[in-house]
């Protein structure tokens, strides 16, 4: 296992037990070593959401959708981040890619 798969898991296991702080740290870490490791750009957006840092969020959940364009997850999970913050037609655009994608659709970046 490399090292940073590692430190992915670290943060997992952090999360699994409620460290946010720490889950959050160590996500940060992968994408920095990877700025193209989708699943921490995916999770590094979903806990910063529940920290309560939603603008930083929204932009790791932009870059896990640039990323991968056609994962319902990350689209369902943006969804998530922009009602939290206020930005229902954001929120709304991002649920009807999740939709397409659950249909079977792909969205084109």
């Amino acid at each position: 296992m490399s090292a940073l798969e590692d430190t992915f898991d670290g943060a997992n296991a952090a999360l699994a037990i409620g460290d946010l702080q720490a889950a959050v740290s160590g996500y940060r870490a992968c994408v920095e070593e990877d700025p193209k490791f989708f699943d921490a750009w995916h999770a590094l957006g979903m806990a910063l959401m529940k920290t309560g840092n939603l603008k930083e969020a929204i932009g790791a959940g932009l870059m896990a959708t640039d990323l991968e364009p056609n994962d319902l997850l990350a689209w369902t999970g943006l969804s998530q981040m922009y009602v939290q913050d206020g930005q229902i037609a954001e929120a709304e655009t991002a649920k009807g890619n999740a939709r397409i994608l659950s249909l079977g659709g792909r969205i084109k970046k």
